[in-house]
């Protein structure tokens, strides 16, 4: 199966399907920010919640757009679009990611710091929701570039963002690097006693925590522990496909490997691999650095990221990018049980036919909320500063992700929900108590 993206307004994309044989298939791709809300709203049928509060949770409290003139390396200049949604900050300080994507518009970051509001609420941390980006391909930039980017977004909002304001972090295709040059930025704006607790993810030697650079797989993996237990799946007979091999999914796939479990597939943003009798995920990381993708890795059977989706598996885990299961693709879907890494990757529709099928979910909010968990780690050390070992991060990480899993698995048993309902529920009913 080939898949073509279109970019189409106002603000949705068309995914056209080439099956061999088959006639062409249309299909609308969802808007992120509506597909948030109707989440909200399907929630919100299992509690009784106060429509004001409701209201409120649908709209950002804050929608910041600006304009980054950059001087490039030709001596031309360029003007890039960068935005800040800040959701809800009743549980504290707005937290969330910078992500570069040339796709990257407003609904994204709406529906990404919604997200994020239901994420921090899940895992207990006093934080509120925030998402920031801006609107471009940073493989066409220098390094030099970059930075004057990402100077240039910071300098726009140092008046928006801070240690008890709003805390930005590293997203898609922002890394620590870029963290620290915010830092960097921040500093020379302002003179804040904690000047370091501004954003997170950041270098280990500016500031930034131990366990940081694996902690959304890390959080992914203790979920996973607690949902093989309650769904009696089998150590021996689980087959593991993971989608995407970006941080988060390869440091899933490293997880699962090195705690004995078979790793079915693989798949990057080239493309993926399959071996029914497994991958030494290893051996794949090493082809990967060697070669750029984790294709043609010897012994596996090249295979389209569309086509990894559908393989019979136990665990599958996308840890790519948003809107991957549709209401197409979804009825062919064979795995037992779907954590997903990735921010967003099961629209309403799909939703609906795995819980048809009686195929569980195990929600974003829940599922990638180690990489924010540990992120608050950070700034509270930053702002006692305070260093955590690693091992201290990981173990307050496990017992904070495995408390979140008991609250949402109780709530969906007392419920008869959704897993995904049920991590809603919990979120709303813990960010509507502290506006209260």
């Amino acid at each position: 199966m080939v898949i073509h993206f279109f970019c189409c307004p106002p603000l949705t994309k068309v995914l056209i399907y080439i099956r061999p044989r088959k006639k062409i298939i249309f299909c609308t791709m969802p808007n992120p920010f509506e597909s948030a809300l109707k989440q909200l709203d399907r929630a919100a049928k299992f509690q009784s919640f106060n429509p004001d509060f409701l209201a409120q949770l649908r709209q950002p409290q804050r929608e910041i757009q600006i304009a980054i003139p950059i001087k490039m390396d030709d001596g031309t200049q360029k003007i890039f679009t960068g935005y800040r949604v800040q959701h809800n900050n009743a549980r504290g300080p707005y937290k969330g990611g910078i992500r570069y994507h040339h796709e990257t518009n407003i609904d994204e970051v709406r529906a990404l710091a919604l997200w994020m509001s239901m994420k921090c609420a899940v895992v207990g941390i006093p934080m509120g929701g925030g998402k920031g980006g801006i609107t471009v391909d940073p493989k066409t930039l220098s390094v030099g570039e970059l930075e004057r980017l990402t100077r240039g977004w910071a300098k726009a909002l140092a008046d928006v963002i801070g240690p008890e304001k709003d805390v930005p972090a590293p997203d898609v295709n922002t890394t620590p690097r870029e963290m620290d040059w915010i830092v960097d930025e921040f500093k020379k704006t302002t003179n804040h006693p904690h000047p370091l607790a501004v954003i997170t993810g950041k270098t280990i030697e500016a500031g930034g925590s131990l366990g940081r650079g694996t902690a959304t797989g890390d959080g992914g993996y203790f979920v996973f522990e607690g949902l093989r237990e309650r769904l009696n799946i089998s150590k021996e007979a689980c087959r593991i496909v993971v989608q995407g091999f970006g941080n988060a999914g390869h440091q899933m796939a490293n997880l699962f490997f090195k705690n004995g479990y078979k790793v079915v597939g693989l798949s990057d943003s080239r493309g993926g691999i399959y071996n029914p009798e497994g991958l030494d995920v290893t051996a794949v990381d090493a082809h990967k650095k060697e070669t750029g993708s984790v294709q043609n890795f010897p012994g596996a059977q090249n295979i389209s990221n569309a086509e990894l989706l559908e393989l019979e598996c136990e665990v599958l885990v996308p840890a790519a990018l948003e809107n991957q299961f549709l209401a197409d693709n979804a009825p062919r879907v064979k795995a037992k049980a779907i954590l997903e890494v990735a921010n967003g990757p099961t629209t309403p529709e799909a939703d609906e036919i795995f819980a048809a099928r009686g195929i569980p979910v195990v929600p974003d909010i829940l599922a990638n909320a180690g990489g924010v968990t540990v992120s608050y780690f950070e700034w509270a050390q930053n702002m006692k500063d305070e260093k955590w070992t690693e091992e201290q991060v990981k173990a307050k990480l496990g017992e904070t992700m495995q408390a979140a899993l008991t609250a949402v698995w109780d709530k969906k048993t007392f419920l008869n929900c959704t897993v995904r309902e049920a991590a809603f529920v919990v979120a709303m009913e813990r960010i509507e108590a502290a506006m209260k």
